[in-house]
């Protein structure tokens, strides 16, 4: 079993960046894929990126290719979502997943969530 504690959200300019962490109880964090996903009002919760349980292989949903960057440490258990050139469309309660399968189908362990909203 793992519990998840997302972290690092908050309000930022159009343009600007954030760093989300996601911090992993249990002592199998290291063997399962990660991934971070999003849910703005009003709309489902949708896939943003993934990361293989060794972190060789990484995947991103298109809406955020060349601006998102996920990275784990497996030895902090803990991953992390780099987001730069934010926009108003990635407002969103972002939520980190321990995949159930690669790339981006979630699993039954979830965050709390953090909220990240940007304004124009």
């Amino acid at each position: 079993q793992v519990q998840l504690v997302e972290s690092g959200g908050g309000l930022v300019q159009a343009g600007g960046s954030l760093r989300l962490s996601c911090a992993a109880s249990g002592r199998t964090f290291s063997s399962y894929a990660m991934g971070w996903f999003r849910q703005a009002p009003g709309k489902e919760r949708e896939f943003v990126a993934a990361i293989s349980a060794s972190g060789l292989r990484i995947y991103y949903a298109d809406s955020v290719k060349g601006r998102f960057t996920i990275s784990r440490d497996n030895a902090k258990n803990t991953v992390y979502l780099q987001m730069n050139s934010l926009t108003p469309e990635d407002t969103a309660v972002y939520y980190c997943n321990a995949l159930d399968r690669w790339p981006n189908l979630p699993g039954n362990y979830w965050g709390q969530g953090t909220q990240v909203t940007v304004s124009s």
